[in-house]
């Protein structure tokens, strides 16, 4: 249990942020997917993010049922990237799956609002539309992902490689 506190406190903070006023889609969500897929023991990894999601949405209120459940399979999708970054973690492959998240995310997410929602025609004209009309989201999601897997990733390296050279020199 103390080796997981760092990353049980980073998802806290994570999650705060959702409350705080910010641009629409700039939330740390994404950014806990990955990091969970990252350092979560696996059986935790895809329940951390979608715990934290729900947590977070009984207080900011539910919406569609199709658009909810395409944001949690986003956020599946991101933390499956994170665990298969995890293998190979290094600055590059992690900033790689964050940035194929964040692509996912923007592609799962407006396909459901498109072929469950009435705004756009059920065309591939309307479709491209919808993609078309979401790239501000798409801009804010990917800044978003990148700031906070930035904070969770290297506050979590910092704190922990901290700690063990701490360990070190007291040896």
């Amino acid at each position: 249990m103390k080796k997981l506190l760092p990353i049980y406190l980073l998802l806290i903070l994570a999650v705060a942020t959702r409350f705080l006023p910010h641009p629409a889609n700039f939330t740390a969500i994404g950014a806990i997917a990955m990091f969970g897929g990252l350092y979560l023991p696996r059986r935790y990894a895809l329940v951390g993010p979608l715990v934290a999601m729900f947590v977070s949405d009984i207080f900011l209120g539910f919406y569609h049922p199709a658009t909810m459940a395409s944001v949690y399979l986003g956020f599946i999708v991101m933390t499956g990237i994170g665990l298969a970054v995890r293998k190979k973690k290094k600055i590059t492959t992690v900033l790689g799956g964050t940035i194929l998240g964040s692509i996912f995310f923007y592609l799962i997410t407006n396909f459901s609002v498109w072929i469950f929602g009435g705004m756009y025609a059920h065309t591939l004209s309307g479709l491209a539309q919808c993609y078309y009309m979401a790239l501000p989201f798409f801009k804010n999601t990917l800044a978003g992902d990148l700031t906070y897997v930035t904070v969770l990733v290297g506050g979590y390296e910092l704190i922990t490689r901290t700690a063990n050279q701490y360990c070190l020199n007291r040896q």
